[in-house]
């Protein structure tokens, strides 16, 4: 009985360290040989000063994207226009003259008018991204291609 009460005021087991001993399974291996059988490395290698810095120096990696991308040039202010079908009528004429693009001209197209959807995000207006959806449909259809 004493025993069980002399148990039940100590405290947990401590290393030299004065860190708590991990119990169970795991305890029985160190970090270094948990990191050693997964085969990496215990320290983590910094990544190249290249990684760390900004892309052409612009705040948000989209627009680093926007410009130096290789999906196809575009006019500037081609997604300000007001009209769905102007919107896709530019798409269309930048696709086609692109000379980056690697890809169709309609999926050039396409994939820059879903890139600037997304990228806008939450701060789209709702009237705005409807105009953007509208968009993709009148694309199909100056493409000549069957609604997905």
């Amino acid at each position: 009985m004493a025993a069980q009460a002399n148990s039940k005021t100590k405290s947990p087991p401590t290393t030299a360290a004065g860190g708590k001993v991990a119990r169970g399974k795991a305890a029985s291996r160190s970090a270094a040989s948990r990191s050693a059988a997964s085969g990496r490395s215990a320290k983590r290698k910094p990544r190249p000063a290249a990684a760390r810095t900004r892309v052409s120096g612009t705040r948000k990696w989209s627009a680093a994207v926007a410009k130096r991308s290789d999906a196809l040039d575009l006019q500037p202010g081609i997604f300000k226009l007001r009209s769905a079908r102007r919107v896709a009528l530019a798409l269309k004429k930048s696709a086609e003259e692109s000379r980056r693009r690697k890809s169709t001209p309609f999926r050039s197209a396409m994939s820059m008018l879903n890139f600037e959807v997304n990228r806008a995000g939450k701060g789209l207006s709702a009237s705005r991204r409807r105009l953007l959806e509208q968009a993709k449909i009148e694309l199909r259809r100056v493409f000549h291609r069957t609604p997905a």
